[in-house]
Protein backbone atom coordinates (compact mmCIF):
# COMPACT_ATOMS: atom_id res chain seq x y z
CA UNK A 1 0.00 0.00 0.00
CA UNK A 2 1.38 3.44 -1.37
CA UNK A 3 1.74 6.12 2.04
CA UNK A 4 -0.09 8.64 1.51
CA UNK A 5 2.22 12.12 1.36
CA UNK A 6 0.89 15.21 3.13
CA UNK A 7 -0.92 17.92 1.52
CA UNK A 8 1.00 21.24 0.00
CA UNK A 9 -1.51 23.58 0.93
CA UNK A 10 -1.14 22.69 4.87
CA UNK A 11 -0.24 25.45 7.13
CA UNK A 12 1.27 22.83 9.27
CA UNK A 13 4.61 21.41 9.29
CA UNK A 14 4.86 17.47 10.22
CA UNK A 15 7.43 15.76 12.03
CA UNK A 16 7.85 12.32 12.82
CA UNK A 17 9.15 12.88 16.25
CA UNK A 18 6.46 13.92 19.09
CA UNK A 19 8.23 16.78 20.46
CA UNK A 20 9.01 18.22 17.41
CA UNK A 21 5.30 18.37 16.05
CA UNK A 22 4.18 20.10 19.44
CA UNK A 23 7.11 22.90 18.95
CA UNK A 24 5.95 22.93 15.54
CA UNK A 25 2.56 23.35 16.18
CA UNK A 26 3.15 25.67 19.15
CA UNK A 27 4.91 27.98 16.66
CA UNK A 28 2.13 28.24 13.96
CA UNK A 29 -0.10 28.85 16.77
CA UNK A 30 1.36 31.84 17.75
CA UNK A 31 1.90 33.17 14.45
CA UNK A 32 -1.49 33.23 14.45
CA UNK A 33 -2.56 34.79 17.21
CA UNK A 34 0.24 37.27 16.77
CA UNK A 35 -1.28 38.02 13.22
CA UNK A 36 -4.83 38.23 15.32
CA UNK A 37 -2.93 40.54 17.30
CA UNK A 38 -1.64 42.48 14.50
CA UNK A 39 -5.31 42.76 13.24
CA UNK A 40 -6.94 43.98 15.84
CA UNK A 41 -4.36 46.66 17.06
CA UNK A 42 -4.88 47.91 12.84
CA UNK A 43 -8.79 47.91 14.02
CA UNK A 44 -8.17 49.84 16.93
CA UNK A 45 -6.43 52.40 15.63
CA UNK A 46 -8.30 52.58 12.65
CA UNK A 47 -11.68 53.43 15.03
CA UNK A 48 -9.21 55.36 17.31
CA UNK A 49 -8.80 57.74 13.97
CA UNK A 50 -12.00 57.78 13.04
CA UNK A 51 -12.88 59.31 16.57
CA UNK A 52 -10.14 61.69 16.54
CA UNK A 53 -11.31 62.92 12.84
CA UNK A 54 -15.24 63.36 14.34
CA UNK A 55 -14.40 65.10 17.65
CA UNK A 56 -11.76 67.58 15.78
CA UNK A 57 -15.23 68.18 13.39
CA UNK A 58 -17.19 68.96 15.98
CA UNK A 59 -14.76 71.17 17.46
CA UNK A 60 -14.30 73.19 14.39
CA UNK A 61 -18.11 73.05 13.42
CA UNK A 62 -18.64 73.97 17.41
CA UNK A 63 -16.12 76.97 16.68
CA UNK A 64 -18.09 78.09 13.75
CA UNK A 65 -21.30 78.09 15.14
CA UNK A 66 -20.09 80.30 18.25
CA UNK A 67 -18.56 82.83 15.57
CA UNK A 68 -21.54 82.63 13.85
CA UNK A 69 -23.58 83.55 17.12
CA UNK A 70 -20.94 85.95 18.53
CA UNK A 71 -21.56 87.98 14.88
CA UNK A 72 -25.17 87.69 14.89
CA UNK A 73 -25.07 89.49 18.88
CA UNK A 74 -22.62 92.15 18.20
CA UNK A 75 -24.97 93.07 14.93
CA UNK A 76 -27.74 93.29 17.56
CA UNK A 77 -25.65 95.27 20.51
CA UNK A 78 -23.66 97.47 18.09
CA UNK A 79 -26.41 98.16 15.05
CA UNK A 80 -27.34 101.91 15.16
CA UNK A 81 -30.88 102.80 16.54
CA UNK A 82 -33.15 102.84 13.66
CA UNK A 83 -35.40 105.81 14.94
CA UNK A 84 -39.16 106.15 15.83
CA UNK A 85 -41.57 104.34 13.74
CA UNK A 86 -43.68 106.65 11.92
CA UNK A 87 -46.84 105.65 10.09
CA UNK A 88 -46.49 106.61 6.61
CA UNK A 89 -49.07 109.35 4.75
CA UNK A 90 -51.43 110.73 7.78
CA UNK A 91 -54.94 110.80 8.67
CA UNK A 92 -55.47 114.59 8.14
CA UNK A 93 -55.00 115.77 11.83
CA UNK A 94 -54.89 119.12 12.49
CA UNK A 95 -51.64 119.80 14.24
CA UNK A 96 -51.35 124.12 15.53
CA UNK A 97 -49.23 126.39 14.21
CA UNK A 98 -48.66 124.23 10.60
CA UNK A 99 -48.74 126.52 7.66
CA UNK A 100 -49.52 125.22 4.17
CA UNK A 101 -48.77 126.36 0.32
CA UNK A 102 -49.37 125.81 -3.19
CA UNK A 103 -45.86 125.18 -4.93
CA UNK A 104 -45.68 124.05 -8.68
CA UNK A 105 -43.48 121.17 -9.57
CA UNK A 106 -41.08 121.50 -12.12
CA UNK A 107 -37.44 120.58 -12.69
CA UNK A 108 -34.93 123.39 -13.27
CA UNK A 109 -31.12 124.51 -13.65
CA UNK A 110 -29.24 126.78 -11.08
CA UNK A 111 -30.67 128.55 -8.50
CA UNK A 112 -34.29 129.04 -7.27
CA UNK A 113 -35.77 132.36 -5.63
CA UNK A 114 -38.53 130.37 -2.99
CA UNK A 115 -41.52 132.31 -1.06
CA UNK A 116 -40.60 130.33 1.88
CA UNK A 117 -37.48 130.22 4.30
CA UNK A 118 -36.71 127.13 4.12
CA UNK A 119 -38.38 126.12 1.10
CA UNK A 120 -40.84 123.70 1.24
CA UNK A 121 -42.07 122.72 -2.37
CA UNK A 122 -41.66 124.33 -5.86
CA UNK A 123 -39.52 124.19 -9.15
CA UNK A 124 -35.94 121.63 -8.25
CA UNK A 125 -32.73 120.35 -9.27
CA UNK A 126 -33.46 117.17 -11.34
CA UNK A 127 -31.41 115.28 -8.55
CA UNK A 128 -32.60 115.01 -4.51
CA UNK A 129 -30.61 114.95 -1.71
CA UNK A 130 -29.90 111.71 -0.02
CA UNK A 131 -31.32 112.03 3.20
CA UNK A 132 -29.47 111.85 6.38
CA UNK A 133 -27.54 113.69 9.12
CA UNK A 134 -25.75 117.04 7.86
CA UNK A 135 -23.90 118.98 10.15
CA UNK A 136 -23.35 121.97 6.89
CA UNK A 137 -26.65 123.57 5.02
CA UNK A 138 -27.73 122.25 1.99
CA UNK A 139 -28.97 123.46 -1.35
CA UNK A 140 -32.89 123.79 -1.08
CA UNK A 141 -32.99 123.12 -5.20
CA UNK A 142 -31.74 119.10 -3.89
CA UNK A 143 -33.40 119.50 -0.74
CA UNK A 144 -36.35 120.21 -2.34
CA UNK A 145 -36.43 117.13 -5.06
CA UNK A 146 -36.50 115.06 -1.60
CA UNK A 147 -40.00 116.74 -0.47
CA UNK A 148 -41.49 115.80 -3.90
CA UNK A 149 -40.47 112.16 -2.91
CA UNK A 150 -42.04 112.62 0.71
CA UNK A 151 -39.02 113.00 2.78
CA UNK A 152 -39.07 116.17 5.92
CA UNK A 153 -36.16 118.52 6.42
CA UNK A 154 -35.72 119.26 9.60
CA UNK A 155 -33.51 122.91 9.55
CA UNK A 156 -32.53 124.06 12.46
CA UNK A 157 -30.12 127.27 13.53
CA UNK A 158 -27.17 126.13 14.94
CA UNK A 159 -26.53 128.95 17.21
CA UNK A 160 -29.56 128.44 19.20
CA UNK A 161 -29.62 124.82 18.53
CA UNK A 162 -26.74 122.43 19.95
CA UNK A 163 -25.74 119.86 22.53
CA UNK A 164 -28.17 118.31 24.24
CA UNK A 165 -31.00 120.34 22.60
CA UNK A 166 -29.72 118.71 18.84
CA UNK A 167 -29.58 115.54 19.84
CA UNK A 168 -33.11 115.50 21.19
CA UNK A 169 -34.13 117.11 17.60
CA UNK A 170 -32.01 113.71 16.14
CA UNK A 171 -33.98 111.69 18.51
CA UNK A 172 -37.31 112.69 16.64
CA UNK A 173 -36.01 111.02 13.26
CA UNK A 174 -36.99 108.47 11.56
CA UNK A 175 -34.15 106.15 9.84
CA UNK A 176 -35.78 106.85 6.84
CA UNK A 177 -36.84 109.61 4.72
CA UNK A 178 -35.69 112.48 6.97
CA UNK A 179 -32.88 115.25 6.11
CA UNK A 180 -31.22 117.41 9.13
CA UNK A 181 -29.29 120.42 8.51
CA UNK A 182 -28.62 123.54 9.85
CA UNK A 183 -29.97 126.54 8.35
CA UNK A 184 -29.00 130.34 7.91
CA UNK A 185 -31.66 132.91 8.88
CA UNK A 186 -34.10 130.59 10.37
CA UNK A 187 -37.11 132.57 11.80
CA UNK A 188 -37.54 130.78 14.53
CA UNK A 189 -34.75 127.84 15.67
CA UNK A 190 -36.62 124.75 14.10
CA UNK A 191 -38.48 124.42 10.75
CA UNK A 192 -39.97 121.55 9.52
CA UNK A 193 -40.69 121.44 5.93
CA UNK A 194 -42.54 118.92 4.17
CA UNK A 195 -43.93 119.24 0.60
CA UNK A 196 -46.10 122.04 0.52
CA UNK A 197 -46.16 122.32 4.23
CA UNK A 198 -44.17 123.96 7.06
CA UNK A 199 -44.00 124.34 10.82
CA UNK A 200 -41.88 126.53 12.73
CA UNK A 201 -40.61 125.39 16.59
CA UNK A 202 -38.88 127.22 18.94
CA UNK A 203 -37.52 124.04 20.69
CA UNK A 204 -36.84 120.18 20.30
CA UNK A 205 -38.74 118.87 23.00
CA UNK A 206 -42.36 120.37 21.70
CA UNK A 207 -44.14 117.55 20.92
CA UNK A 208 -46.03 118.60 17.64
CA UNK A 209 -42.47 117.59 16.10
CA UNK A 210 -43.16 113.56 16.58
CA UNK A 211 -47.34 114.91 15.38
CA UNK A 212 -45.88 116.93 12.02
CA UNK A 213 -43.65 113.32 11.31
CA UNK A 214 -46.68 111.33 11.75
CA UNK A 215 -49.36 113.22 9.73
CA UNK A 216 -46.31 114.40 6.88
CA UNK A 217 -43.95 111.98 6.67
CA UNK A 218 -43.93 109.98 3.34
CA UNK A 219 -47.34 111.75 2.54
CA UNK A 220 -49.43 110.16 -0.28
CA UNK A 221 -50.12 113.83 -0.92
CA UNK A 222 -46.47 114.87 -2.85
CA UNK A 223 -46.18 114.62 -6.40
CA UNK A 224 -44.16 111.44 -6.23
CA UNK A 225 -44.74 109.82 -3.41
CA UNK A 226 -42.67 106.12 -2.82
CA UNK A 227 -39.95 107.35 -5.09
CA UNK A 228 -36.38 106.97 -3.50
CA UNK A 229 -34.26 109.24 -0.87
CA UNK A 230 -31.01 107.76 -1.50
CA UNK A 231 -29.17 107.15 -4.72
CA UNK A 232 -28.57 110.63 -5.58
CA UNK A 233 -26.57 113.90 -4.36
CA UNK A 234 -25.01 113.44 -1.27
CA UNK A 235 -24.25 116.68 0.35
CA UNK A 236 -21.36 118.27 2.45
CA UNK A 237 -21.13 116.87 6.12
CA UNK A 238 -23.14 114.20 5.44
CA UNK A 239 -23.13 111.62 8.22
CA UNK A 240 -25.70 109.06 8.46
Amino acid sequence: MTPTSSSPSSDKRASGNPATQARIDLTVKQQREQQKQEKLAEYRREIAKRRRSRLTWWIVGGVAALAVIGVVAASIVFAPSSGPTYEAGGTGAQIDGVQTFTNETRHVEGTVDYPQNPPAGGPHNQAWLNCGVYDLPQRGEYAVHSLEHGAIWVTYDPALVAGDALDELKAHLPSSYAILSPYEGLPTPIVLSGWNTQLQLQDASDPRIPAFFEEYWRSQSVPEPGAPCTGAIDGPGKGS
